[in-house]
């Protein structure tokens, strides 16, 4: 072979191998194209599982929740049994967002003027005709939000045990703030002991308004919280039944006392405007929820009946 021949065949194969090699870069760009396209999307969290994708979304919703504020409420309330009830309720409260407040106050008397001066949002304590016979003497704005219960206003005895026995002149122990001297003279009147006049619709009434007294009972009025205390000195006496559970004296010991259907329901009193607060109203739901009313059954018997 001609030194010719030798150099056109060397030629041949530099452009040969050119050629190859130029193939051999091609596939390896194309391999390395294809690999970051898929390397981002197995890792992305876009293209994740769609239990992960879930979870990530419903991340910044939940933590955009705020958690609800608690309300505090003040309620003003005597001893036996409004607060005893209000502390059966404070849990359920709790639950909603309320936390319940107890204030008892021993003086019954100062619980509307602390409502009045915004001491408290609320108190539990007293009945209508009472709220009524001192709203306008003290210039009270209140609003009544719910009934709760009845406490049957009784006629107690140390020294006898029928109202039969009573003897002629007997001292008869009666409240002497108007609503409640006024139920207690009406009681006493449909046990046939005394007859008052014709004509009393506003909740007031005194011993001057009898007209007929066959036993010429003796009347003593005094301060309602004082008559468990006094019963020693006299032949009876007609008190509420919240004093006498405070006394320890068993309300089945009563002589007689009010029925059921008794006017005198203890109800939830706020300044008027404040009767539709999201906190009052869920605290008118729980004490008329019927596990009050079995609570009430249950701790009280005939001594509170409840009134819903």
């Amino acid at each position: 072979m001609s030194k010719k021949s030798v150099s056109l065949l060397l030629v041949l194969f530099v452009i040969l191998g050119g050629i190859l090699a130029g193939c051999g870069s091609n596939n390896d760009k194309n391999a390395g194209g294809s690999s970051p396209s898929a390397s981002p999307s197995s890792a992305s969290p876009s293209a994740a599982s769609p239990e992960a994708s879930s979870g990530e979304s419903a991340s910044p919703s939940s933590s955009s929740e705020a958690p609800k504020e608690e309300v505090t409420l003040k309620v003003g309330a005597a001893a036996v049994p409004h607060a005893e009830i209000l502390e059966f309720v404070k849990p359920k409260l709790k639950e909603e967002g309320v936390n319940l407040d107890i204030v008892v106050f021993d003086d019954e008397g100062q619980l509307n003027p602390a409502l009045k001066d915004g001491q408290i949002d609320a108190n539990y304590f007293q009945h209508v005709p009472y709220l009524d016979s001192v709203k306008d003497e003290k210039g009270y704005d209140f609003a009544v939000t719910t009934k709760v219960h009845v406490e049957p206003i009784g006629f107690y005895s140390n020294k006898h045990k029928s109202k039969d026995e009573l003897p002629e002149g007997a001292k008869i122990g009666i409240p002497n703030n108007p609503s409640n001297e006024y139920r207690a003279l009406v009681l006493l009147q449909q046990q046939g002991l005394i007859k008052l006049k014709d004509g009393l619709t506003t909740y007031e009434a005194t011993p001057k308004d009898i007209v007929d007294n066959p036993k010429k009972l003796k009347f003593v009025e005094a301060d309602s919280a004082t008559l468990p205390r006094s019963l020693p000195d006299l032949d009876g006496a007609v008190i509420n039944t919240n004093l006498v559970l405070e006394a320890k004296i068993d309300p089945n010991s009563a002589l007689f006392r009010e029925d059921a259907n008794s006017p005198y329901a203890n109800v939830i009193v706020v300044r008027k405007g404040d009767e539709n607060k999201d906190a009052i109203q869920k605290l008118d739901a729980a004490l008329t929820s019927p596990d009050v009313k079995k609570f009430l059954e249950d701790k009280y018997g005939v001594a509170v009946v409840p009134a819903f």
